[in-house]
């Protein structure tokens, strides 16, 4: 009888453990059901960089002590990579499994941009197309409860990548080839892209594959590419970030292929998109076939942006279930929500819903736009054509202070936009017109209204390079 009772006593003692391993966080209101993330919970354990080697200023020295600290809470079981405050000049960090990065308060991580120390190539991707390329600053790839925490600083040096924001013949000849390797299904390890003159800048974050991601708390000072890429991730919870970039192509997050995750509490400061959800380029996204889905985006603030949410172009693995909400943009955005797309992508968008969101001046409140190319029309072919299915999309509960348009929706009359509510929709000063509509079936329009209808109050000031802040 003993001998049962403490089994069952180690038994209960185990369970509770495994539930103190995990951080619950939900989303009831979501309009589909969303499961709740089960956070990883990091040990209590430190491996501070300075243990390892890393010195103000020793760009090598703090490199190669970021990846022995990381092997060491690997080794370990997981804790916090631990940098304390001030300045730490390095290369890129690698991740390991149970690794958190922990950025102290007054700590800066500067990110050398010596191209050197950006090899050798890795697995990434490049607007939507798998490839071997330089390093990303911050990297992992097929790990599982990572993340990156505390009120520090990334803030990599631009100097160099700015001399690659301008697209020479040499980047666009790499990506047609990227383009045909991806078109024709060559294996990704034959895809490199890290040759000279090929110019494909490298993310800031590029998480790859990964299993439990948190990203929570830091702030974020300019980017050489995308800003934050979760790639074929799941189970990810991204909130109280402070993201600021405004170079050319600083999307602020980009959910690629991603499933099931939360973004919450952010402000985005971008030159391109705020919040992106992506599912890969045409062939690849076919072939990987890993929907980006099961997604909440809620109580986000965009300072300026493109748009507040962005869907496609690269969405060939299909995107659905997403819920927006109580996210607004305190100066200007293009676009408060824009789905766009090709016939050359493929895949579905579908059971998308924004509400609640507002921001100053812009373009259009709402848009869908099928033939959304841009320098690829020209550059490369197209392979192979499929549409793409749009259905089951909402807008409701939006504000602009003042847009040319309400909504302007262009189907493919091949495959028409099928289902999308737009409700109570109001704009303060509209200038141009109310609403164009091309190849949509049920459509289903209430509540839209606008104080006047006259000339723009000034231009839009959206810029790629707006000071720092």
């Amino acid at each position: 009888m003993r001998k049962i009772l403490i089994i069952c006593a180690a038994l209960l003692c185990a369970a509770t453990v495994s539930a103190q391993q995990y951080t619950t966080v939900e989303a009831p209101e979501a309009p589909f059901a969303f499961e709740p993330l089960e956070m990883h919970v990091f040990p209590d354990r430190d491996f501070p960089i300075t243990k390892y080697g890393a010195k103000p200023g020793d760009v090598k020295a703090t490199t190669a002590a970021f990846a022995k600290a990381m092997a060491a809470c690997n080794k370990a079981g997981g804790g916090r990579v631990v940098v304390p405050a001030g300045e730490w000049l390095t290369g890129p960090v690698h991740f390991r499994s149970g690794c958190n990065l922990f950025l102290s308060e007054g700590a800066k991580v500067v990110f050398d941009d010596d191209l050197s120390l950006y090899y050798p190539a890795v697995q990434t991707s490049w607007e939507g197309a798998e490839c071997m390329n330089i390093s990303p600053l911050l990297y992992a790839f097929e790990c599982e409860n990572i993340g990156i925490s505390g009120p520090g600083m990334l803030a990599p040096e631009m100097d160099f990548w700015r001399t690659w924001f301008d697209q020479p013949e040499s980047h666009l000849q790499a990506t047609r080839q990227l383009y045909a390797m991806c078109s024709t299904q060559v294996p990704v390890e034959f895809r490199h892209m890290e040759r000279e003159g090929v110019q494909m800048r490298p993310h800031l974050i590029h998480f790859n594959r990964c299993t439990n991601v948190q990203l929570d708390g830091f702030k974020i000072r300019e980017s050489p590419f995308w800003t934050i890429h979760l790639f074929m991730c799941k189970d990810a919870w991204v909130h109280d970030l402070d993201v600021y970039a405004h170079g050319n192509n600083n999307d602020g997050i980009d959910l690629e292929m991603t499933q099931h995750a939360i973004v919450e509490d952010c402000t985005f400061d971008q030159g391109d998109d705020a919040v992106v959800l992506k599912a890969g380029r045409n062939q690849d996204g076919w072939a990987l076939d890993m929907p980006t889905q099961d997604i909440v985006v809620r109580n986000c603030d965009v300072v300026q942006g493109h748009c507040l949410l962005g869907i496609g172009s690269e969405m060939s693995g299909g995107i659905r279930r997403v819920y927006m909400h109580d996210c607004h943009s305190s100066d200007q955005v293009y676009r408060l929500f824009y789905i766009k797309t090709n016939h050359r992508r493929g895949g579905f968008i579908e059971d998308i819903t924004v509400e609640n969101v507002s921001a100053t001046k812009m373009l259009r409140v709402f848009e869908i736009d099928t033939d959304v190319l841009y320098q690829w029309r020209d550059i490369v072919p197209t392979f192979e054509t499929r549409i793409t299915r749009i259905h089951n999309i909402t807008i409701r509960n939006a504000e602009a202070t003042q847009s040319e348009a309400v909504y302007q929706l262009r189907g493919d009359s091949r495959e028409p936009i099928d289902g999308v509510v737009i409700d109570k929709i109001h704009v303060g000063l509209l200038t141009d017109f109310e609403n164009q509509v091309e190849n949509v079936r049920n459509l289903k329009v209430s509540n839209i209204t606008w104080d006047a209808f006259g000339e723009a109050d000034g231009e839009m000031s959206i810029s790629g390079f707006a000071p720092g802040r």
